[in-house]
């Protein structure tokens, strides 16, 4: 039986656990905030530019289709593995390549100039917070916490930036498990860990875990441990249908579910937390 296609959301595998949930675990850029819209067309560039330099031979066209690849399937992942990438296919190319470190860093100022206005203005209140959310996130979050579950938040970016673009957006209040992003040591942080602490702690099943995200490492994550995963395939520019490349790839990294947004809110909790 194919995907069942309803009006507020799509059922992928109509066999998942439903009715008792207790945790869930958030992605951040994509799936609740709408900040850092058009990272991949900051990232993308920079990276192009630099293996361009390596004099190869390829095209501009080849070397950004290869660079929209590897950073569309590491896509959820700490910011430091796509520059550990870059520095890989720059050594390929025979070139010498800096740090990782080194262009993590670069590509964070790059983005900053990209997006340090919106940042502004939801702190001086000039940008409307819902008009930097995914649709209907908030209502998903209060949902959630209505019925006793509780909140983490976990992303790939800097934990400083995650922490700060969270509080901007208002959001920081409901995520009474935390709010985690990278970190400098690798093996301080990943959303793997999270979630096996998440059910280490609390002594749960993977069935009492929701996880919602965008890209493919928390979705596969979350089937891991036999938990509901929930692909956001949100079309960030306009908002209303999913982005068509984002669910394909959403339902192959296992999800259970793919919505579009969150504004069918409660009619996808009464889904979930129906034992029907």
């Amino acid at each position: 039986m194919g995907p069942v296609v309803c009006d507020e959301f799509e059922i992928v595998q109509a066999t998942h656990p439903r009715g008792a949930f207790r945790f869930a675990l958030f992605d951040f850029d994509g799936t609740l905030s709408l900040i850092r819209q058009g990272w991949q067309d900051v990232m993308a560039p920079m990276m192009v530019e630099f293996l361009l330099e390596t004099n190869s031979g390829e095209s501009t066209e080849e070397i950004d289709a290869c660079v929209r690849e590897f950073i569309d399937q590491t896509t959820g992942k700490q910011t430091i593995y796509q520059m550990m990438q870059l520095c890989d296919e720059i050594a390929q190319r025979g070139g010498t390549p800096r740090e990782p470190m080194a262009y993590k860093a670069l590509y964070n100022d790059r983005l900053w100039t990209h997006i340090q206005h919106r940042v502004a203005g939801l702190q001086e209140g000039s940008i409307a917070r819902d008009t930097m959310m995914v649709p209907g996130s908030e209502a998903m979050l209060q949902g959630l916490r209505a019925r006793g579950v509780s909140l983490f938040l976990a992303s790939g970016t800097d934990e400083v930036y995650v922490r700060n673009e969270c509080a901007a957006l208002g959001l920081t209040s409901y995520f009474d498990g935390g709010v985690y992003g990278a970190q400098d040591d690798l093996a301080k942080f990943s959303k793997k860990m999270i979630i096996e602490r998440i059910l280490r702690e609390h002594r749960i099943h993977g069935s009492a875990l929701l996880g919602f995200g965008d890209g493919f490492v928390e979705i596969e994550n979350t089937k891991e441990v036999e938990g509901v995963a929930i692909g956001v395939a949100t079309d960030e520019v306009g908002l209303c249908a999913c982005d068509p490349w984002k669910r394909q790839r959403l339902i192959s990294a296992g999800a259970d579910l793919i919505i579009p947004h969150f504004r069918h809110a409660s009619a996808l909790l009464a889904y979930l937390f129906s034992e029907e």
